[in-house]
């Protein structure tokens, strides 16, 4: 938690001290309200008989006068812990959003993302929850405690007795409370991580959970999750519970026993008053500890978020950003991979074995291989979506490693799998990022990409809205979409990771035809399971097991890679070949 609390700023620590000392005056407010009750009270019983009303009423007024002011302490405290808290909350929000950001995939894999979602929203709620009813109680009940305690140590003996049990009573009730919960709030966050995994998942294959008349299979999924983060719930809760009604019976014991204690000690007016100025200060003793008591009702969880948002605040980012800039931008680039393994963090075989080839400036390199064979892993290393374990990737001849990572961003024009498209417009869908491309670089990207027919027949043309995901266009306007917006950052490099496999032939065709045509200087990788698909490229790469097998053109292949031939009559008669 003290780790989180560097995240405030210079103004959250001035609200800080303003508050402590708003919290010095309320207690000392409060503690002065027994001293204006003892008066009334030894007036009330003087020996004499006689009541002087003026005394009365001047103590009573300043009692109110306390009560109004504590009051008053309290709002403003509660101004301040609102403000820290909710700063605190607004900054480690962004602090965990931007770290994120430059997450590898290494690190994406390791949290998940359901969770990095409940590290981002639930856990840091309960941090600001823990520091807008809790602060103030950290502070305020230790200072209550010891000023109440030295106020009433030269009093009877047996009432300090009394109080010291109370007090005993209570610290045992929180001990064995907090045993029982605490890991009880540890497995509810990361329940809760599972649940949000569930109903994430269900969300996005809503289609598939429907043809597959799979409904009742994924409730019984979201039913086992929610019982589980439920049963764990009320267990915390109903421990929990028990505090409440323990403390309330240990105060009201208190209470008793002081007044039982005082029926045999008491013999004047003066001790009278003693005993009543006793309890107010006792029970601003207990009164003390059952903020600790909202403290601890609140600290076990707030306590699990803070070590879940500290474990991604200070995860080590695998890719480090170079300083290379590569100032110059002319269009053209050269890769080259020299003798390039790859292995998954904490996997032992490799997935990559010894790749070298070189992609001149212009060339279209091409990879195909089995499933799992590791094509999509191989271009990955280019963007630095992962790291190569071994060996070097180039690019101009300077290793991806020590380019910073927005420069090396700025040269590749990458196109995933699975064309990914954000909420928003066509036109913001194409010229995402930092491409700051015209009405003319959009067009003729949208052309290239085979897209113009499908958005001109769009209600509102290039700003027709996209929805969340692109769920309102089909797979092949997803993709089109998607190879539109790396034409529209004009890129060096291009990538292709198996991007035209929901385009038809014709159009898959048409696409390869305009690309080459547009992109003529630009160097260009493209995965691919269609034979079509790549055999006009300079070089065809072939990946089996994760070992490079065979490279050369088309018609090189058909004559020396065995691989390749298998691949090629799969797909190919021999005339078509």
């Amino acid at each position: 938690m003290f780790k989180l609390l560097r995240n405030l700023k210079w103004i959250d620590y001035l609200f800080f001290c303003v508050m402590v000392g708003f919290i010095v005056l309320q207690v000392w407010v409060d503690l002065k309200l027994p001293d204006y009750m003892k008066a009334i009270t030894n007036e009330l019983f003087n020996e004499t008989g006689t009541i002087n009303m003026g005394v009365i009423l001047a103590n009573g007024g300043y009692m109110l006068a306390c009560a109004v002011g504590s009051l008053g302490c309290a709002v403003v405290v509660h101004f301040f812990t609102a403000n820290i808290s909710s700063r605190l909350s607004f900054n480690l929000r962004g602090k965990i959003y931007n770290k994120i950001q430059n997450f590898s995939l290494t690190e994406i894999n390791k949290f998940s993302t359901a969770s990095l979602i409940t590290r981002t929203t639930n856990d840091i709620t309960q941090v600001q929850m823990f520091l807008s009813m809790g602060l103030a109680c950290i502070i305020k009940a230790p200072i209550m405690a010891v000023w109440a305690i030295l106020k009433i140590l030269n009093t009877s003996w047996q009432w300090s007795t009394a109080t010291a049990v109370a007090v005993g009573t209570m610290f045992l009730i929180i001990f064995f409370v907090v045993v029982l919960a605490l890991p009880k709030f540890k497995k509810i966050q990361t329940l809760t991580d599972n649940l949000n995994r569930v109903t994430r998942e269900n969300l996005t294959g809503i289609r598939v959970v429907r043809a597959s008349n799979a409904e009742d299979f994924q409730n019984e999924k979201f039913e086992a999750s929610n019982n589980a983060i439920t049963k764990n719930n009320l267990f915390a809760s109903r421990v929990m519970g028990i505090m409440g009604p323990g403390i309330n019976l240990i105060m009201q014991g208190m209470s008793l026993a002081i007044y039982w204690i005082g029926a045999y000690i008491v013999k004047t007016s003066e001790g009278v008053s003693d005993m009543m100025v006793f309890m107010s200060y006792s029970v601003q003793v207990v009164m003390a500890f059952m903020l600790l008591i909202m403290i601890f009702i609140l600290m076990p969880r707030a306590l699990v978020s803070a070590r879940r948002i500290n474990q991604v605040l200070s995860t080590t980012d695998s890719i480090v950003s170079g300083s290379f800039m590569a100032e110059s931008f002319d269009g053209k680039a050269s890769v080259e991979f020299k003798g390039v393994s790859f292995k998954y963090p904490d996997a032992d075989e490799y997935v990559l074995k010894d790749i070298s080839f070189v992609a001149n400036e212009g060339e279209t390199v091409a990879f195909i291989g089995s499933t799992g064979s590791g094509k999509s892993t191989l271009i990955n290393l280019i963007p630095r979506l992962y790291d190569a374990t071994e060996g070097e990737v180039l690019i101009d001849g300077v290793n991806v490693k020590e380019y910073n990572l927005e420069a090396l961003n700025r040269k590749i024009g990458y196109v995933p799998q699975r064309g990914v498209l954000f909420s928003g417009t066509v036109r913001g869908n194409v010229n995402f990022g930092d491409n700051n491309a015209d009405e003319d670089t959009i067009k003729s990207a949208i052309s290239v990409a085979q897209a113009s027919n499908f958005v001109s027949r769009m209600t509102d043309g290039l700003d027709s809205a996209i929805s969340q995901g692109g769920t309102n266009v089909s797979g092949g306007q997803k993709q089109r979409l998607s190879i539109a917006r790396a034409v529209a950052r004009k890129p060096e490099i291009f990538i292709f990771d198996d991007s035209f496999s929901a385009l038809d032939y014709k159009t898959d065709r048409k696409l390869r035809t305009a690309l080459q045509k547009h992109t003529a200087s630009v160097t260009k990788f493209i995965v691919a399971q269609r034979i079509g698909t790549i055999k006009d490229a300079d070089k065809i790469i072939v990946l089996d097991n994760g070992n490079m097998v065979g490279m050369g053109t088309h018609d090189q292949l058909l004559k020396t890679c065995g691989v390749y031939q298998e691949i090629a009559l799969s797909q190919l008669s021999k005339e078509e070949l």
